[in-house]
């Protein structure tokens, strides 16, 4: 209780630096702004090989601000909120814009759209933990991955952190929000050797809640098995199949589907789903809805970074595209509105239709499952995508033997619409909450 009335103190205090910075700006000759600060504050250690390696201790925060003044930009940023270092700021940010050219896309989102009341998501559950405790969490973690298996040979540290801050938005259209939160984390990374191979591989939870971060011992035995599993991988023979992406990096093919449909890339024609409104991107079982307002959630918001108010919506009905990814100058540049993902999504589930991991690979039959993706090799403007990959391969449903220096292609229009089936294995670690992938048939090439 001390803790939430200490940081809805900083809040109200923060608040009013942003209310200063508002009437500075408007004094100075701005039509328009908006002004926000982030303060975070926390501490991370890590051990490796059961000794201390770091402890930190972090309070950081700053002020950003963006002003409008006849149609031209100008922003700033400053980290410290004496009245002088404000001041400061805002004429910098003055006198920026007399410099730039005027955008009649640019200025503050839309009144209509804005959260002035947005609700309490439950994002504030701090942890009182001394540097001692800290450190035994992340060290039982590493001995019991150590532990685990006479192979382990090797570590590259276990690690634990826990912040907590808030932020505060504001703008001359009256808006002034803002909402606290916590993240607590707990990593380790192993290495595993047999004879001349070595091999290296992870495990980490994270949360809004202490509380629900994974036993420590737990965590370390699965980064030691994870480590274990990939020793004598084998190559490949160059070939299509069917490839299936773990729920743990079956996100990142969503993630090139988030740049194709995001308003910056739309706008100047670098996206290979421009137009696609309406289109059938996937296939159509597969379902995609974002939802901002789920309680502790670690993407969740009730509004953007622009202060506009998110909503939950389809971005994927039956495999057709339902809606891009706008801020308000990409949706004023498009001639479309706003749809709140300034600053990012917000918690995005994926539908389910194959069960759950054993039962997606006993459909995945005999082909690739993909555990690591390495390199950048993809173009969203051409929807190109080659990078390199390490798994297992898998016959008749059953992990076969670990594969590795092998690279998998395809392009992003082909490769959705023949994601057969997703399963219900889901990873909540992240703001795209998806099971494992199946993909009807990619090009593998190794050796």
């Amino acid at each position: 209780m001390e803790q939430k009335q200490s940081i809805d103190q900083s809040i109200e205090q923060v608040k009013d630096s942003v209310s200063k910075v508002l009437e500075m700006a408007k004094k100075l000759g701005a039509n328009s702004a908006e002004v926000s600060i982030s303060k975070m504050q926390g501490l991370s250690v890590s051990t490796r090989m059961g000794e201390v390696d770091t402890v930190e201790f972090n309070n950081d925060g700053a002020l950003g601000i963006s002003l409008y003044k006849d149609g031209r930009k100008g922003s700033a940023s400053t980290a410290d909120l004496s009245d002088s270092a404000l001041q400061q700021s805002v004429q910098a940010a003055i006198n920026i814009a007399d410099y730039t050219s005027v955008d009649p896309c640019a200025g503050l989102a839309d009144k209509q759209s804005l959260a002035f009341e947005p609700e309490d998501l439950d994002l504030y559950h701090p942890q009182s933990i001394t540097p001692d405790q800290a450190i035994e969490l992340a060290r039982e973690t590493e001995v019991a991955a150590l532990e685990r298996d006479q192979r382990i040979i090797n570590s590259d540290g276990a690690n634990f952190a826990s912040y907590e801050g808030f932020k505060v938005y504001g703008n001359s259209h009256g808006q002034l929000v803002a909402y606290p939160s916590t993240r607590h984390s707990l990593t380790c990374m192993m290495i595993a050797g047999d004879a001349d191979d070595m091999q290296r591989d992870y495990n980490y939870s994270v949360s809004r809640e202490f509380a629900n971060l994974q036993e420590p011992k737990t965590l370390g035995e699965q980064a030691a098995d994870a480590a274990l599993a990939r020793l004598n991988g084998r190559k490949l023979a160059t070939q299509k199949c069917p490839v299936m992406f773990r729920a743990d990096v079956a996100n990142s093919l969503f993630g090139h589907f988030i740049s194709a449909i995001s308003g910056g890339n739309l706008y100047r024609d670098s996206s290979f789903l421009i137009d696609s409104i309406g289109e059938q991107v996937f296939n159509e079982h597969l379902q995609i809805r974002e939802m901002p307002f789920i309680k502790r959630g670690l993407a969740s918001s009730a509004f953007d970074s622009e202060g506009v108010a998110t909503i939950e919506r389809d971005i994927i009905k039956d495999g057709h595209l339902q809606s891009y990814l706008l801020t308000s100058y990409s949706a004023r540049k498009l001639g479309l509105q706003t749809t709140g993902n300034a600053g990012g999504i917000h918690n995005w589930q994926v539908s389910a239709n194959g069960g759950d991991f054993d039962a997606m690979l006993k459909q995945l039959g005999t082909g690739l499952l993909v555990t690591e993706l390495m390199g950048q090799g993809v173009n969203v403007v051409t929807g190109d995508y080659s990078r390199g990959a390490a798994g297992f391969w898998v016959e008749n449903g059953e992990i076969a033997y670990p594969v590795s220096e092998i690279t998998i292609a395809g392009n992003l229009k082909d490769i959705f619409k023949s994601l057969v089936l997703s399963g219900n294995d889901f990873d909540l670690r992240g703001s795209i909450q998806t099971g494992s992938l199946l993909i009807e048939q990619m090009q593998v090439s190794g050796q």
